[in-house]
This record gives C-alpha cells, sequence and structure tokens, in this order.
C-alpha cells in the first residue's frame, strides 16, 4: 500500500523551489492495480536511482508507464520527491516505442539493416511529432517546479529535446544532458532526415552541460555538431564514467537468497565445472546469439571442453512489446536449445539458459564465474562487466567486447574481442578458461578496482558539482 497526497500532478509544487530536479523517462517507483483496487509502489534499481540517493532534497520528474502508475496520479497517489507525468498513453507509445527505441536507440547501436531500413515515411514523422509532444511535458513541468537558478539533469535518449525546450520557458536555469547509450558517429548519425538530426543536436545543445560515459562517445557527438551545425556553441561538453557500487554488491552478493540460488546453480552446472557467465536483457545490442555461436563453436573446435564446462546464459526479456525483440528473444532460446541437443549428455547440459528475470540469481552467477562473457555489438558502458570482478568469489576472467563503453577502463585486464568475430570470441573463451589461477586473480582485483572508480553517488554529484560551476 501507498500513501496518498492531497497536490495532484497537474500543478507545480506549492513553492516552486525545487533545486536539484532530475528527469528521465522511468522513475524511482512504479505502481501496480491490483483486483481489488489496491495500488501497490515497487521501488526501482540500477546507477540512477542509487546516484541520486547523494541528494536528499531534489525533485525527479517521470513519466507514469502503465495502467498503475497512471491510476496512481490520477488519484493523487505517490511519493516524496517525486513527481509523475500522465502523459496520454498513445502520445507516449509514439515517442518510446516509435521514436526512441526504434529509431534513436537503432542510431546510436548501429543496429539497422541498411538495405530495408530504416524508413523515415509519414507514420515517421506523425511518431516525431509525439516524440515533441512528450519531450514538452518534461520541460514544462520542469519549468514549473525549478526554483530560480535550479540546477535540472536531464537523462538519456529519450528526452533529447528537452533541454532546448527548457532553455526557452527557463533561461536561468542550469541544465545539463547526460546521455546513457553510445553516441552514433557523424556518418550513421546523418541516416536522420537532416532536419531531425539537428533539431536533436540542438537540442541537447540547450543544456549548459552535456555529458557522456565515455571519451569516444563524448568524441562522436562533438563530431555530429561540428559536421551538422559548425559546432557546440556555448554547451560544455563532460565524461562520467558510471561505476559499480561496491559496497551494496558485495553487501547484497552475500545474502540467504542469493546462497539459495548459488546451490541451485551448481547443482545444474555439476560438480567440478567451469562456468562461462552472461548476464543481460534480451536487447539486439547485446549481441547474445553470437555469444551462444561462440559457446557452440568452442565445443565443436576444442573437444576438450566439452562435459568440463557450462554456459550459465541469464536472457532476461526486454521491450516485449516489439516483434524484433520477441524475436530475438525466441532466437535465443532456439539456439540454446539446440546446442545441448547438439552436445549434451545425460549427466551435463551445455547451456543453462534462464530468461525470467531474477537479480539475487544474477548476484550468485557473478560469484560463480569462472569467465564472464559480455560481448555487446555496441554499449554505452555495460555495468555486467564492472560488476562482475567486484563480487566474484575466486576470480573471474573477462572476456569483453571493444564496442562496449567499459572497454575504455577495463580493457588492459580484459580479453578483448571483436563481437562480431564467432571465431575469435571461442579462441577468447577458450584463452579464458585456461588462464593461470594467480593470473585471474590479479586481473579479477584490478578489473575491481577500475570498476568502481566512479561509484553511483560520487558519479552524480561529479555531474552536479560540474553543472554549478558553470
Amino acid at each position: 500500500m501507498v500513501s496518498e497526497h492531497a497536490e495532484p500532478e497537474s500543478g507545480p509544487a506549492a513553492d516552486s523551489t525545487a533545486q536539484v530536479l532530475v528527469a528521465s523517462n522511468r522513475g524511482p517507483v512504479s505502481y501496480t492495480l491490483d483486483e481489488d483496487g489496491t495500488l501497490d509502489a515497487k521501488r526501482g534499481g540500477g546507477g540512477l536511482v542509487s546516484g541520486l540517493s547523494a541528494v536528499d532534497d531534489k525533485l525527479w520528474v517521470c513519466a507514469a508507464l502503465g495502467d498503475g502508475d497512471r491510476e496512481a496520479v490520477r488519484r493523487g497517489v505517490g511519493e516524496p520527491g517525486v513527481r509523475m507525468l500522465d502523459i496520454d498513453a498513445a502520445v507516449h507509445a509514439d515517442a518510446y516505442n516509435g521514436i526512441a527505441n526504434s529509431v534513436l536507440w537503432f542510431v546510436h547501436h548501429l543496429l539497422y539493416q541498411t538495405p530495408v531500413e530504416p524508413v523515415f515515411d509519414a507514420e515517421f514523422r506523425r511518431q516525431w511529432a509525439s516524440y515533441e509532444t512528450y519531450n514538452r511535458a518534461f520541460a514544462e513541468a520542469l519549468a514549473e517546479e525549478a526554483g530560480p537558478g535550479a540546477a535540472v539533469l536531464v537523462q538519456d535518449y529519450h528526452l533529447a529535446l528537452v533541454p532546448g525546450m527548457l532553455r526557452e520557458l527557463r533561461p536561468d536555469l542550469r541544465i545539463g544532458h547526460f546521455s546513457h547509450t553510445p553516441w552514433a558517429p557523424v556518418d550513421y548519425f546523418r541516416l536522420l532526415p537532416d532536419d531531425i538530426a539537428e533539431q536533436l543536436l540542438r537540442g541537447i545543445l540547450g543544456a549548459d552541460r552535456a555529458a557522456f560515459l565515455t571519451r569516444r562517445w563524448a568524441d562522436a557527438f562533438i563530431g555530429c555538431c561540428t559536421e551538422i551545425l559548425g559546432g557546440t556553441g556555448r554547451t560544455r561538453i563532460g565524461v562520467h564514467g558510471l561505476g559499480a557500487d561496491a559496497d551494496f554488491l558485495r553487501r547484497r552478493a552475500h545474502e540467504a537468497d542469493v546462497d539459495e540460488r548459488m546451490a541451485a546453480l551448481r547443482e545444474q552446472v555439476g560438480e567440478g565445472r567451469r562456468t562461462i557467465v552472461r548476464v543481460d536483457r534480451t536487447e539486439l545490442s547485446k549481441n547474445i546469439v553470437r555469444g551462444l555461436h561462440a559457446y557452440r563453436a568452442l565445443l565443436e573446435t576444442r573437444p576438450e571442453w566439452r562435459e568440463r564446462v557450462v554456459h550459465i546464459a541469464f536472457a532476461y526479456p526486454s521491450r516485449q512489446d516489439l516483434a524484433v525483440y520477441r524475436d530475438y528473444t525466441a532466437a535465443v532460446q532456439t539456439l540454446a536449445t539446440e546446442i545441448n541437443g547438439e552436445f549434451g549428455t545425460e549427466s551435463w547440459t551445455p547451456v543453462v539458459l534462464h530468461v525470467k528475470d531474477d537479480f539475487a540469481r544474477s548476484l550468485a552467477a557473478y560469484r560463480l564465474a569462472d569467465v564472464a562473457l559480455v560481448n555487446p555489438i555496441r554499449d554505452g558502458m555495460n555495468l555486467v562487466a564492472k560488476e562482475v570482478p567486484v563480487v566474484s568469489d575466486h576470480g573471474c576472467a573477462l572476456v569483453l567486447s571493444r564496442e562496449a563503453g567499459a572497454h575504455e577502463e577495463l580493457g588492459e585486464d580484459a580479453i578483448v574481442v571483436n563481437p562480431y568475430d564467432v571465431t575469435g570470441t571461442a579462441e577468447a573463451l577458450h584463452e579464458a578458461l585456461t588462464m593461470s589461477g594467480d593470473e585471474r586473480s590479479g586481473r579479477t582485483k584490478r578489473l575491481a578496482e577500475a570498476a568502481t572508480a566512479l561509484p553511483p553517488q560520487r558519479w552524480f554529484l561529479d555531474q552536479l558539482e560540474a553543472l554549478r560551476q558553470g
């Protein structure tokens, strides 16, 4: 159960004096509507939620994402410090699925099959208008809530137009934008219609400061601005590589439910076998299918590993309201079944696949991993690559894509792969499995140190301080 507030969503705060505001599509809390009409609240997790705990007096503006959220807004239910916007469901669907996830995500992760896509037609323009409406709703809410000279930190590609819109409404504010994804190189970014590409860049350049997870993504953004607009204007560019929350992870990884999951996984793996672990959403950019092909190639070319290694693959369904993601999830399941059918024996299941999200089970797999496979096609950072070394019980070799943002910090002590090279990834898995215990322990220690250099709270405070410095 949650408590009810007298203040409705539609109006500004009573005194409009919030001095630190954050805007993101998804907020720190979500609501479900039970059959009896009761609203249940669930707190979210992740780096942004953890980072924002560093600031007590803040306002988080987010979207109502489902029927439970929208009902909470209509009833005036909420939490202190959170304003949830009841944007029309059809507008949100167009903006979120039609543009953010099906266009902007594809552009920044280089995912289009360019012989047949994208097609920027009248339907795209209709959805783009919804994206503008969605961003404008955030800008207007932030303008209402922000106190004089407040700091506003806008998050990610869902809200790329907000800084420019907010600047027009409230020129007194300190505005920052942070991109949690990669940024496309200019030649790929220019797949977008010229006017849309320019609008996106000008939207972000409405911020005083635009920040990215790595220097590579920041430089790509600067390159786009230089080529299309002639430069970044007065907007300063920053880099903040979000790290793992070591204290939380190590504490949580040793709670009773994680120990229970470890016992179950050990039974599935079998006594004395090595483990290759991956934990991902079934997001197209995560490259799960090629990872499974690489594991199959390992078993084909290195038969000595048959019955001696198990691939623990957690592929948690993502964006299942989009057909391409449903198809991808099904492809992962099909390929895992094929590998088990081809190589499995009565006493050995080569791939242990789980598709139901379970954080405790993920932590258990982190602790058990001899090898962690993180091979995205492209990734803004990839916190799994940072989390596994932090909680590993006995040291873990990291096989890491050079296209993950984490490569910038972890590449020296990882076994680095081209994510498209299945044969090369199979060889990297063999190298990881045969790494000596001493080398693996040394690498794990250094990886963990690099992974925790900028924990979430420090990551957020550094951005806030840089924004306020002007």
